[in-house]
Formats: structure tokens, sequence, C-alpha cells
């Protein structure tokens, strides 16, 4: 059976359902690509793991509810789950990371729901919380872009790690993680982040060597593949404008305002833009047609909400980036942001 996604009055997409994931999964590909240059082919291990685990742990559970396999593996939204948590998880990360997060993702978010339509929540964004408040370690272990690293770290190494915990050498995630300056390296995020609780200003914060240029540390390029991949599908008419505008004209209102008010402790707009998983998130995340808002002006409304959370957990909470959080928390406002924001029906109101 061919499965095409439903056209409502203000979507005009009739494309299967197939077609439309092989498509978002395309336009991963220009961020995956500044990913595997600046951060090194475990980010390929770690796709290629996600992948057979979301395809085995869908295969499982359709036998066991006595339902065709392939009709299901084939819509690709398994794929898409796996692809999208891969590309969000530390490359570096232990093998059984993505494993345990891809098979809670199918599972347990997606097919215990219900199967594709009926999860509440967004599968990738469940799982990768799941992962970071069980495993707080692991998932915050980033690797400092390749030009920085003290030695560099081989494909066979990289998978030595991932399986080992230790290259051929001995040597753990932490001690790899020692940049060429001899001082272990965190996310920018995470150093501005750290920095400004240490009493420094953002001046000082960005004399560290991952400063040394917005896109030359890496994160820059790798949101601007996705910024790249998300217009693309926009352009195909796969995702509206909506959502994507919302939250990041809300990271951005937020943040040039917080630069107004305390220069000193904001590091600003192209920041917050180009770190962490705004791009990502803005176009590949928070556009998930099951999860996120149905309306035109309702998802303006749930971009902007995840886009201020956004900010205000990177900027007030306790960890760096908020992108999952804030999806999950719009995600359960859904039913409330639709019932307002309704089109008014035809003939509504009027006297007879």
């Amino acid at each position: 059976m061919k499965l095409t996604m439903a056209s409502s009055p203000h979507s005009h997409s009739h494309k299967s359902l197939s077609k439309l994931m092989q498509t978002v999964i395309l336009a991963c590909i220009p961020g995956l690509i500044a990913q595997l240059y600046f951060f090194g082919t475990g980010v390929l291990i770690q796709l290629i793991l996600a992948l057979l685990t979301a395809s085995i742990s869908e295969a499982v559970i359709m036998r066991i509810r006595k339902r065709p396999v392939w009709p299901t593996l084939s819509d690709g939204s398994a794929w898409l789950t796996a692809v999208l948590l891969a590309l969000s998880i530390p490359p570096l990360a232990p093998w059984w990371i993505i494993v345990i997060g891809s098979f809670f993702a199918i599972v347990i978010v997606k097919q215990l729901y219900g199967g594709l339509g009926f999860n509440l929540f967004n599968p990738a964004m469940a799982a990768y919380v799941l992962l970071l408040i069980s495993f707080p370690v692991q998932m915050t272990t980033w690797m400092p872009v390749n030009d920085l690293l003290a030695n560099s770290i081989s494909f066979n190494q990289q998978l030595s790690v991932i399986f080992n915990g230790f290259t051929s050498a001995g040597f753990s995630v932490d001690q790899l993680r020692v940049g060429v300056d001899g001082v272990t390296m965190a996310t920018p995020l995470d150093t501005i982040k750290t920095d400004i609780a240490h009493g420094l200003t953002i001046t000082e914060s960005m004399q560290a060597a991952i400063f040394n240029s917005w896109l030359g540390q890496g994160w820059g390029w790798v949101n601007l593949g996705f910024l790249i991949g998300g217009l693309y599908l926009i352009k195909a008419k796969v995702i509206n404008w909506h959502i994507p505008v919302g939250v990041i004209a809300s990271i951005a209102v937020c943040s040039a305002v917080g630069y107004i008010a305390a220069p000193g402790t904001e590091p600003g707009v192209v920041f917050h833009l180009f770190s962490g998983a705004t791009m990502l998130g803005a176009f590949f995340i928070a556009t998930d047609p099951v999860s996120a808002a149905t309306t035109n002006r309702g998802r303006l409304i749930y971009g902007a909400l995840i886009g201020l959370l956004v900010y205000l957990i990177r900027t007030f909470g306790g960890y760096p980036d908020a992108m999952a959080f804030a999806v999950l928390l719009l995600n359960m406002a859904v039913p409330l942001i639709d019932y307002y924001t309704q089109p008014r029906t035809y003939g509504h109101g009027v006297n007879k």
C-alpha cells in the first residue's frame, strides 16, 4: 500500500510518505558533511549504528504486533528518526548510547503509542533527552574540531573508542579532547556558559582557540549546512516556513535584547543562531508533522515559543543547549495551541 501525506487547505504536498522522508534525509547531507569534516568519521559510525538499530527494532515490534514489516519500514520514518538522533549525539559516544536511544525512539516513543501518526512526542528528541538525563557524561563529551586536536584521530582509532572506550594506543575520549594548547576543550556553547559562570566577560571567553572565527570553530559550518538543507525543504514544499521562521526569529530577538541589556555576558545574535542545534532543530526537528502544531498561526506561535525556551535555557538553565527540551515541552502544548488557533469556519457567527 502506498501511503501519501494528507493535504489540508494550507498544504499542497501529494508526495508519498516515503518520498517525503527520503527528501528530508537528503536535505540533512550538507550538515552531515560538515560534521564529518570537522568532527571525524565517528559521525558516520553512529549513523550506521542508529540505522541498523532503528530498522531491527521496527521490524521486531511489527512482527510482535502481527503486522507486515516492509510497508512500515519502507516509509522511511524510522530511518529519519535514526539520522536525526545520530546527528545529535557526540561522534565518539559509546556504541550502546546510540543503540539504547534508537531502540527507545522507535519502540517506546513511536510504536507503543500506535505507530507513525500517533506519537505525542518527537521520537528523536525524546530519546535524546532520555540519554542526556541518564548518561550526562557520555552525552556531553564532544570533541573539538579536528584542526584543534593535539593528535589527529584515524578512523580505526575512532572505531576503537566507540566500541572499546580507548584507542589502540590506550587513549580515552577525555585524553583525546586535549587541544593543541594542552587544554581539554568543550563546545562553544558550553565554554561560554562555564566562563560566564566563573565571572569572565564574553570578550575574555572568546579568546579561546575555538573562537578564532565563528565559522572556523566548526559549529558555524554545521549550522550553515542545515540551514541550506532546510531552505531546500521549504522550496520543495516538504515543510512550511512558519515553524523555522518562528524558531529563528525568536532566538534572534531574544539574543538581541539580551545583548543590548548585558553586552558583557551575552554573545549576540550570530553566535546563538550558528551554535549548537539551532538550524537542525528549527528545520528538521521542530517541523515534525506529527508532533508539531498544525495551523499556520499555531506553527508560528509553536516555533516562537521553542526559540524562547532555547534562549532561556541556554542563558539561565543548567544545559548549554536546549533544543530537545524546548521541542518536547512544546509538543505537550500542541493541543492547546491548535485549539486556540483554528481558523474560523466559513459562515461562523452569521445570524440566521
